[in-house]
């Protein structure tokens, strides 16, 4: 097997923040593997917001957060799918009372037409769960998609993501992918 080394650069102020050694991906999975989960969902109250607790703690709410938002194609999770993994979230404190969250995620195919989709909903459950200031950087993971730049461009642009929640159409979907499961 041929390996490559992928450099997770930690986008706030730049740091280096892991350098991770990761078999070269297949063209396409043919099964993905399915992992079994408990419901999460997002409140209102105090808990959810950003505080100085570790880095640790963060990266495991935010988790918890996300890992229950559904394909838009498939009837898994995006955690079932292993699209989001708690490896591949970053949190580092900017200041007191401010994080900065790296979010990396893994399309199951490197063609899939919807991984902006699914970006989109990663930013939207958190914007709706995370209460607080905090910088979120939302990516595709490096080689994992053929056309990477755009979808990180258009994931990260504020104006973007508003345009696609005016659209009806698109917002219903985000929506349908947000919905609780049922375990």
């Amino acid at each position: 097997r041929k390996f490559q080394i992928v450099f997770q650069k930690f986008l706030c102020k730049g740091d280096l923040k892991r350098v991770q050694v990761m078999p070269v991906l297949a063209q396409t999975k043919a099964e993905p593997n399915i992992n079994k989960q408990q419901s999460s969902s997002c409140s209102n109250d105090q808990s959810n917001v950003i505080s100085e607790s570790s880095s640790e703690e963060l990266v495991s709410e935010i988790f918890e957060h996300i890992r229950d938002i559904k394909d838009p194609e498939l009837p898994q999770t995006l955690e079932e799918l292993n699209v989001v993994t708690e490896d591949e979230i970053f949190v580092r404190y900017r200041k007191e009372g401010e994080a900065c969250i790296c979010i990396n995620f893994t399309p199951t195919v490197p063609h899939c037409s919807l991984a902006t989709l699914i970006g989109l909903c990663i930013r939207i459950k958190l914007q709706r769960c995370l209460k607080q200031d905090y910088k979120l950087d939302i990516y595709v993971t490096k080689g994992s998609h053929s056309i990477e730049d755009d979808v990180n461009k258009q994931i990260n642009d504020k104006e973007r993501v508003a345009a696609a929640m005016e659209n009806p159409n698109l917002k219903k979907i985000v929506e349908e992918c947000l919905q609780e499961v049922q375990y």
